[in-house]
């Protein structure tokens, strides 16, 4: 069709017109697949930026951030003027006049390249089509990109194309506030906002001239002129910025000499902080909306959405607090007892070879196991030697040369926790609590960790029986106990063992039974009520991990996690509705618009009568004789009658140890143990459940109580709403107790008494009943009755006894008179 122009000059003109356009159409399409992807008119429409996501708790506070880009969006009129004229006289002084590209600095930069002095040509909005539409990366790039010299003209061509476009539909003011959104300033800093928080601790609108030309200064080049990193170089940029501005006119030369002398006043903010993932919580709720993003296609990293859980800021601050609280006096207490020698034990007290095991488990022993096959003293070498290395202490994260073996070590001996608060009524988890440490100790103990229940798992074997009829004062003796079971085709005989190893052969009720928590007596509830429905009223509640039906089940030998146990014991709270705990609340978009909200499924699982005898049951541990949750009148909890119930546990050889506390608004459980089970306490003294967990419940409930802003306060369960046709009025029998003997079930909370590292720290064994399954042989003689002698003077801890007794006397008085 050229050939019927007849100027030959035109002709040539027109087909390399056409040709140009034939080729831009070819680029734009993805021609062959030759180009790589281009941004559509609808990629112009609607530009998407990676924009975090942001963590509130319930009461609005933000508590962390989810990104690739930290970044926040800021409309035009939330920047300051000065980052505007800044930004415009230092990197696109023409760009009031162009269209998106500026053949005039186009034309200069090639001159100027051609003679030596390199110099950039890309308008802002050019800048802005590589930033936003990512036009260089790899994911761009077409088959075109294997030839040196298109690699790069292809690219530049698409920026050019696309800078068209955006002019085209944006004003030059959107531009520019898309640019400002979109450009990184270094310490993974997204945009103004998050740049002028980060580096000045201000918002975008109130920066000024120096500070406005410093981050402008900083595009050039976030890591050389980063003045954090290199204050006297970005100092040097920042003049640059200015003398530009000057030469623009945006600012006096008088104004340019004042403005030189100011020196960089960096003040480095916080707007990242649980950004990076180190808190448990932000990493549950994570993995809470995991199949809510992928059903709702939503991501959480690059979408901009709210999110508002139902965590309460304040109950999470003071859990954090008693944890810490607790946590180190349990670790001193932890070295203090076995000093230099390794805690690596088996149920027989045989030492286990924790590290070497260690060792063996990880991925590079395999491959250094191939490779240095005929010397393995080369493997040895290679785990021993010492290198930097940051570690986890309770005085703050310290620098040490540690070896891998160094650091199994060290880290095999670390106490760690779980803690969740949960208000059933609602369904919402108040407090969440993964550990001591997220950067050091990523693994969560809340709801992915699973270990044994011990004796917190028994008040389920007293629910299957107050569902065959039972009731709190039926009654049963503590006596030796056999129970015949079959395994691989035989017969064999368990016989259960209290935790002090001593048989009263007194006859108690389920109440007293279960608050003392007498294991005879648990085992024969199960043998009457049978295993299988232990399983069956644990799974009604909320227990969702599989449970081995065996005689011992309700001493709970089964794995459960704190998640499970405190939505489980939330049903006895909720009337005996099960409420299924939600996390998020709901969901919104950076324009508070409201995306999803959550509540909580609820379903009925036992009669309103059941569940409000099982709390009479849980009050028993601080109403009942030798109660094991009786530790808590040591904490100021028990003003305006207030009543908690709650549950002590610990395991075989007091590896796990465990506090479910419930008062009349929440459900709070807590766990305490080493993340390798061969480490543990010896005896009840250190390691039983309320010496460790108990402690945290109560200070963490003492906070609580102390602080109205809260809205819980101190108060008595809810009475019956139901008419109450079993039998609960049967008060037992209390024996006097010598006051210089070692009470088991009181503890020292406050580490007064924890045995420091020059004492001996083996203490005289418990002479009081306590929680822990019985597996090992006593480290005293048993049966040894109380006697009383004339006594010296009392000492400081027989004092401490002595008020404990008495303020337990006045409660009971008080509970008299309350009858009456």
């Amino acid at each position: 069709m050229f050939k019927e122009i007849g100027n030959r000059y035109i002709r040539y003109f027109s087909i390399v017109i056409y040709s140009i356009v034939l080729f831009f159409c070819a680029l734009q399409l993805n021609f062959l697949w030759l180009f790589g992807y281009s941004p559509s008119y609808n990629d112009i429409k609607v530009p998407t930026l990676r924009v975090g996501s942001e963590l509130y708790t319930a009461d609005g506070v933000l508590i962390g951030r989810y990104f690739k880009e930290n970044r926040t969006p800021v409309n035009f009129n939330e920047i300051s003027p000065s980052v505007i004229k800044a930004l415009v006289a230092t990197e696109d002084a023409r760009f009031y006049q162009h269209m998106g590209i500026d053949f005039r600095s186009l034309l200069s930069s090639g001159i100027s390249t051609a003679t030596g002095d390199r110099r950039g040509a890309s308008t802002i909005t050019q800048q802005l089509a590589k930033n936003l539409y990512r036009t260089r990366y790899n994911k761009s790039q077409g088959l075109l990109s294997k030839i040196p010299l298109l690699r790069t003209l292809v690219p530049k061509l698409k920026e050019w194309l696309t800078a068209v476009k955006l002019e085209s539909n944006y004003s030059k003011n959107d531009i520019l506030t898309m640019y400002l959104n979109t450009v990184s300033f270094g310490n993974n800093a997204y945009g103004i906002k998050t740049a002028s928080r980060i580096y000045f601790d201000k918002e975008a609108s109130e920066l000024n001239v120096p500070e406005a030309a410093l981050l402008v200064g900083m595009l050039k080049g976030t890591s050389l002129y980063n003045p954090v990193k290199n204050p006297d170089r970005a100092l040097e940029r920042r003049n640059v910025a200015l003398t530009q501005m000057n030469k623009y006119s945006y600012i006096t030369a008088a104004q340019l000499d004042s403005f030189k002398r100011v020196p960089l006043q960096i003040k480095e903010g916080r707007v990242d902080e649980g950004s990076d993932g180190d808190s448990y919580l932000r990493a549950a709720v994570d993995r809470y909306l995991d199949k809510w993003c992928k059903e709702n296609n939503y991501d959480l990293y690059e979408d901009g959405l709210k999110i508002y859980t139902t965590i309460d800021s304040k109950l999470q601050k003071y859990a954090e607090e008693a944890v810490a609280e607790q946590m180190k006096v349990l670790q001193r207490r932890f070295y203090s007892v076995w000093g230099n020698e390794d805690p690596w034990q088996d149920s027989e007290k045989h030492k286990v070879d924790y590290p070497d095991r260690a060792m063996k488990n990880l991925p590079v022993y395999a491959l250094l196991k191939k490779k240095y096959a005929a010397t393995p003293d080369s493997i040895t070498a290679y785990f021993n030697r010492k290198k930097k290395m940051r570690i986890f202490t309770w005085k703050g994260d310290r620098d040490t040369l540690f070896s891998t073996m160094d650091s199994i070590r060290y880290y095999g001996k670390i106490l760690n926790t779980g803690m969740m608060t949960l208000d059933p009524f609602s369904g919402k988890i108040k407090v969440w609590v993964g550990g001591i440490d997220h950067k050091f100790f990523k693994y969560d103990h809340v709801k992915q960790a699973k270990r044994q229940a011990g004796s917190t798992f028994k008040p389920f074997a007293y629910l299957a029986a107050l569902e065959q009829g039972m009731s709190p004062c039926d009654k049963f003796t503590d006596k030796p106990v056999r129970i015949s079971y079959q395994e691989n085709g035989k017969t064999e005989y368990w016989e259960p063992k209290n935790a002090d190893w001593s048989i009263s052969y007194r006859e108690m009720s389920l109440r007293w039974a279960m608050a003392k928590s007498v294991n005879t007596i648990t085992a024969q509830v199960t043998e009457a009520v049978g295993a299988d429905n232990v399983v069956k009223w644990a799974h009604e509640c909320g227990i969702e991990s599989e449970l081995a039906s065996v005689p011992s089940v309700s001493l709970g030998p089964n794995d459960v996690s704190v998640y499970e146990m405190v939505r489980a014991y939330g049903t006895f709270l909720n009337d005996g509705v099960r409420s299924d705990p939600i996390l998020v609340e709901k969901i919104t978009d950076l324009d508070d618009n409201v995306i999803e909200t959550f509540t909580a499924k609820m379903k009925r699982v036992l009669s309103e009568e059941i569940s409000w005898l099982m709390l009479y049951m849980f009050r028993g541990g601080m109403e009942e004789p030798g109660g094991t949750s009786q530790a808590l009148w040591e904490w100021d909890l028990w003003k305006k009658n207030n009543q908690i119930g709650g549950k002590t546990g610990t395991s075989s050889d007091y590896v796990d140890a465990w506090y479910m506390g419930i008062t009349k608004d929440l459900v709070t459980g807590v766990w305490v143990g080493c993340d390798e089970r061969t480490a543990h306490f010896q005896n009840g003294e250190t390691g039983e459940g309320s010496r460790t967990a108990l402690p945290i419940f109560a200070k963490f409930m003492e906070k609580v109580y102390k602080d109205p802003s809260t809205g819980y306060t101190m108060g008595p369960f809810p009475k019956a709403k139901v008419k109450i046709t079993r039998e609960i009025n049967c008060p037992s029998p209390r024996f006097e107790v010598d006051t210089a003997e070692t009470d088991s079930i009181l503890v020292d909370s406050t580490g007064l008494e924890i045995p420091l590292e020059d004492e001996q720290p083996n203490p005289p064994p418990p002479a009081v009943q306590n929680d822990q399954v019985g597996t090992t042989k006593p480290e005293a003689q048993k049966g040894t009755e109380p006697q009383t002698a004339t006594a010296p003077p009392l000492t400081k801890k027989e004092e401490r006894q002595l008020r404990r007794k008495q303020r337990q006397e006045e409660k009971e008085r008080e509970r008299e008179a309350n009858k009456n």
